[in-house]
């Protein structure tokens, strides 16, 4: 069997467990005679985006807020590991500051980041970056450490800057244990954002389910949960495409 037909067998699995799901839920509705307030089908679920809810936008907005936030964490955590891996006393004062940072619940931190950055999207960013940022940083110092420093020795010896250094050891070993970081922050992220709309907001699913929540619209609720997790999941999808793209390319040219 080829690797192209072992990926269409994959993904047919996949999608069969989801549909499987799926049509779960719709019979325990039905034989359960659950009322609708409670637990709605999929079809009723589903129904609902003909209502006025804006959903396009808020999707939009809930979608900007976690992959703002996400590419803001990568980008700063990666950053702040190659410094950390250049300077070992910057590594030695922030890193235990990090954790020690991270420890602080968001939730409590929510109104303090409404008040510093304003009402609104940009500071629901910065939640969703403050909740997915350490797994990035933290995977990316790892990895940088795992390089055989007998390696980086030989390349500085032959007069290679600290830039040549990175891109062409540290990085490709690092990429495996950066993208393992990615993955769990993709969940973090979309995390954020939605505690982010929770607390103040005026758009967004999150804002929404706030919204329908009043009114006992589960069906609508349902639906901004389903909206949520499919951003999460494309936003899931992209890394791994990246991951098999890159480090793939990478193992390649070691390879060669």
């Amino acid at each position: 069997m080829t690797d192209f037909s072992k990926q269409i067998r994959r993904y047919t699995l996949i999608i069969l467990v989801h549909l499987g799901v799926v049509v779960f839920w719709h019979l325990s509705v039905v034989i359960s005679d659950i009322p609708d307030y409670v637990m709605p089908t999929p079809v009723a679920t589903f129904l609902s985006l003909q209502s006025d809810y804006g959903w396009w936008h808020n999707t939009l907005i809930t979608g900007y807020e976690v992959f703002g936030g996400y590419a803001l964490a990568i980008v700063v955590g990666v950053t702040l590991a190659l410094i950390c891996s250049w300077f070992k006393i910057l590594e030695t004062l922030l890193m235990p500051l990090m954790v020690s940072l991270n420890m602080i619940p968001k939730v409590a931190l929510g109104p303090l980041f409404i008040v510093w950055f304003s009402y609104g999207v940009d500071s629901n960013i910065l939640i969703a970056f403050s909740i997915c940022f350490l797994p990035i940083l933290l995977t990316m110092e790892r990895g940088l450490k795992e390089i055989d420093p007998d390696l980086i020795d030989l390349v500085r010896v032959l007069n290679a800057s600290r830039w040549q250094v990175f891109t062409k050891i540290q990085l490709p070993g690092a990429l495996p244990y950066l993208f393992s970081g990615m993955k769990v922050a993709v969940v973090l992220a979309v995390a954020g954002a939605i505690v982010g709309e929770f607390i103040a907001s005026e758009e967004g699913l999150g804002y929404l389910m706030m919204q329908v929540q009043v009114t006992m619209e589960t069906s609508a609720m349902f639906m901004a949960v389903l909206l949520i997790t499919l951003i999460g999941v494309v936003l899931y999808g992209i890394v791994l495409l990246l991951e098999n793209l890159v480090v793939g390319r990478t193992n390649q040219v070691i390879r060669n």
